[in-house]
This record gives structure tokens, sequence and C-alpha cells, in this order.
């Protein structure tokens, strides 16, 4: 008997590519499935195309939220509602290429000792992405920033420590950091521990889940699987952005503390 599948996208002023990213799972999962799509008060009115959009499929949901309250507290939004056995927490830039959600959750579901999941995720031009990463530090995420600019200087080398890239990802392994375009946690477990701290409005939120996941099991990497992520990073020249990711990686460091990860 196949799992009982959930999943939530949170939308914010990008119609044609949450379409894209619903059209490609729906097209690759079949089977039981609760698919929402939770706009988060887009000013240019994305939220109600999709709540006009025929999907053509019942397994869809378009809730449209009257104020925008953050990532995180866009996908609570959906925890009442979950009655699956495995939650997909997923970005809007996030296209499916075969059946990735029911065998990623079958494996979720065998191993007892994880909690939550990634698959590893590539460009749309196939290059890979290097997501996973150890426990967030201030050195690691103020190297991350000089990093691109400063190739094979000390900055680099770390943000290549942080990101694992010193580490063989080629086979399934516990992280410390899972990504919040593609998470997949049991629901139990994010039921349990009261899903995203909406004190984040954006920025680090996922960081703050996988500790909090981190203490009910472990979280695993699974290069088996795959997806395509465009992954839009919004520039640092923002200062409003900027200022906001300051403000994140404070409340952060203040929760959990600034040591080193344990991996």
């Amino acid at each position: 008997m196949s799992l009982s599948l959930s999943a939530c996208i949170v939308s914010y002023c990008d119609y044609d590519e949450v379409c894209a990213a619903v059209r490609s799972i729906l097209q690759y999962t079949a089977g039981d499935l609760a698919l929402y799509v939770v706009d988060n008060a887009s000013p240019d009115g994305c939220g109600h195309r999709l709540a006009e959009t025929d999907f053509a499929d019942s397994r869809v949901e378009v809730i449209c939220l009257p104020k925008n309250v953050g990532f995180g507290g866009g996908h609570n939004t959906v925890l009442p509602k979950l009655t699956s056995q495995v939650h997909f927490i997923l970005n809007p830039d996030i296209l499916l290429e075969s059946d990735v959600l029911h065998p990623l959750a079958d494996w979720l579901m065998k191993h007892p000792d994880a909690a939550m999941a990634t698959p590893q995720l590539y460009f749309p031009d196939g290059r890979i992405q290097h997501l996973p990463r150890r426990k967030p530090t201030p050195w690691l995420l103020f190297a991350r920033q000089l990093a691109p600019k400063l190739p094979g200087s000390l900055f680099d080398r770390a943000d290549r420590h942080y990101t694992m890239q010193d580490e063989d990802l080629t086979s399934p392994r516990p992280i410390e950091f899972c990504t919040g375009s593609f998470m997949a946690v049991r629901t139990e477990v994010l039921r349990q521990i009261g899903g995203f701290d909406e004190n984040y409005f954006m920025y680090v939120e996922d960081a703050d889940l996988t500790q909090k996941v981190l203490r009910l099991g472990k979280v695993y990497l699974l290069p088996q699987f795959r997806a395509i992520h465009a992954w839009h990073r919004a520039p640092m020249r923002d200062a409003g952005k900027f200022k906001m990711q300051l403000g994140s990686m404070m409340r952060y460091f203040k929760k959990w503390g600034i040591g080193k990860g344990s991996l």
C-alpha cells in the first residue's frame, strides 16, 4: 500500500513558476496526495489567478492569505489540514522530472532513525547545487558572503566546508542543515515540533526547522533522488533583505548558540 503524501508550495508573485511546479508534481506523483498552494497575499494578484486556474486535479487546493505571513508562516497554514504520513515543503521553483515523492517518502518511512530528508537538487542546466550544509556558525555564514568573490581563498575553503563539498555525498548520509527548497518530513514530527518558527519572516527558518527536527531524529541527504531547482537568490545589494537576513541570523544564534556542528 502506498503512503499518503501531502505537499505545500508558498507563492509570492510567481504565477507561471508555481503553475509549472504544480503541474510537474501532478504529472509524476500518482495516488494519495494533497497538494496545497498557499499564496502570501501577492500584490500582483498571483493568488487569485492560481485560485481560478483549472489544474484538472482535485488533489490541489489553493489558499489565498489576506496578508504576507512569511515563508514559515505560509507553510504553517496547512498544518491543521494534514492527514498524511509524509509532508513535503517545496519551493515554487522546484520541478520534478520523475516520480520522486513516493520513493523518497518510502525510504524515509523504512528508516526509523530518519525524521527528514532532501534529494540532490540541480540547476536547470544540469549543474549540481551544493545545498546540504553543516550547522551554521557566524564564521561560516560570513565566509559564504565573500567566497564567490575570492575563489581559492580562506573564505572559499570555509564555504566549501560549510556546503560539505569536502565530503563524499554520493550515498545517503546525515546532514545538519536541510534546505527549505525541498524538505520531506514525517508529518507526525512536523506536527510535534509545531512547524516553522514564525518569528523568522524570511531567511534561516529552514536551518531552525532542521535543528528542531534533529531533536527527534536524523536528517538525511538522499542523492539517489533528484529534482530541478531554479534557485533565485536575492542579491545582497538589497539593503532591506540584507538587514532581514542579519536579523534572522542573530535570532538563530541566540536560540541555538554559535558552536560547531557535529559532522
